[in-house]
């Protein structure tokens, strides 16, 4: 397992990515990029809002134009001590001004720009009471590749994260899983998590017996049983990029029925993750996952896309889904997570994070996929 602590972003590595967007928002016909805190900012300036505010915090983006982060007064020393502060110009603004007022010379009052998907609906309806010339757009419909492509430092995070992840699968197999709640084995992936190196854990998912039909079932105080299957599902972040994992085990012996689907999951997860290399599609994946399970009769079963980005947050751009035609690239990062969901019997899913590379694909995860067996 990785356990170093990789050498941290700096501020030229901030402003290339800041010069990135705001070249892509050109190339996409947009007049600019603005952010609001949130993983964007995060991954655009390393500037981390601690808490919620109905302060307006804006980083404004545009080609030909320095970047400027429109931030309070009061947390502006903050923002002077992130990562990527000399990349950019601050320009704050005091309570009891129109932070509207101040942002508004930053734009072309007449344009159309990308819009951090966690921007507030108030300061957009702010921006354009005082801009009423200009419009907004997400940046998942506009910009959705803009954090796809990692570079050597980011897949650098993810595969230590995804470390720490199988670090934690082969010592939650250790723990006795019979008599004990979905909760407490929860607890025990969490505490894992973090022992591992995770600052953050995002979900924990154990889905016993019937649960485990639930793709996103909420651990609860089922009390696993002998003879159930288990959907473990998790992950969260690690200097600041995600893991997220899915194997299936079994309380004692499985049936014959229940190997079998896991077999049947296994092939697809399998040819899908041998499937990834440049040049194709998302929806390639999704589809040679989804003609594993259907040609052995379960399609109506597999409920969910095949997979998702990762990156700064554990579910982004791009998706591995039918109707998604963009092309893979060298650096993408995504899940490959196919499953069969039987109501009210059992569930089974594998997940590994894959990486594309110039001639193929890399799984970050490296556990065994075959059915552990647990007490």
């Amino acid at each position: 397992m990785t356990t170093g602590t990789p050498a941290p972003f700096t501020a030229a590595d901030y402003k290339a990515r800041m010069d990135r967007a705001a070249q892509s928002a050109a190339d996409a016909g947009l007049a600019g990029v603005l952010v609001a805190p949130g993983p964007d900012l995060v991954w655009l300036t390393g500037y981390h809002v601690t808490a919620e505010t109905e302060r307006l915090t804006l980083l404004v983006l545009a080609p030909g134009q320095e970047p400027t982060l429109v931030v309070p007064t009061l947390e502006a020393p903050d923002a002077a001590r992130s990562a990527g502060a000399d990349a950019m110009t601050l320009r704050d603004w005091t309570d009891g001004k129109n932070p509207y007022e101040v942002a508004a010379p930053l734009l072309d009052g007449a344009g159309r720009f990308g819009v951090s998907d966690n921007a507030w609906a108030m300061h957009l309806l702010g921006l354009q009471k005082t801009l009423p010339d200009s419009s907004y757009v997400s940046l998942t419909e506009s910009l959705p590749m803009l954090r796809a492509v990692k570079d050597a430092a980011e897949l650098e995070r993810l595969a230590a994260a995804g470390a720490a992840a199988d670090a934690t699968y082969e010592e939650i197999k250790k723990v006795a899983f019979a008599g004990r709640t979905e909760n407490d084995i929860a607890g025990d992936l969490s505490d894992l998590l973090k022992r591992f190196g995770h600052s953050q854990v995002d979900f924990t998912v154990v889905g016993s017996g019937p649960n485990g039909a639930n793709p996103h079932h909420e651990a609860g105080e089922r009390v696993i049983e002998r003879g159930d299957m288990i959907v473990l599902d998790f992950g969260g972040l690690k200097h600041g990029y995600g893991s997220d994992t899915s194997r299936t085990v079994h309380v004692g012996e499985p049936t014959a029925e229940e190997r079998e689907v896991h077999d049947i999951v296994r092939a697809a997860q399998s040819a899908a993750c041998e499937a990834v290399r440049p040049g194709i599609a998302c929806q390639d994946v999704d589809r040679v996952a989804r003609k594993v399970i259907t040609d052995a009769g379960y399609g109506e079963y597999f409920i969910h896309r095949t997979g998702h980005g990762i990156g700064v947050t554990t579910h982004e751009p791009p998706y591995m889904i039918e109707g998604e035609e963009q092309e893979l690239v060298p650096g993408m990062c995504f899940s490959v997570e196919p499953g069969i969901y039987l109501p009210g019997r059992f569930g089974v899913r594998i997940e590994d994070i894959v990486t594309v590379t110039p001639d193929g694909g890399r799984r970050l995860n490296a556990t065994a996929r075959d059915m552990a067996i647990v007490d």
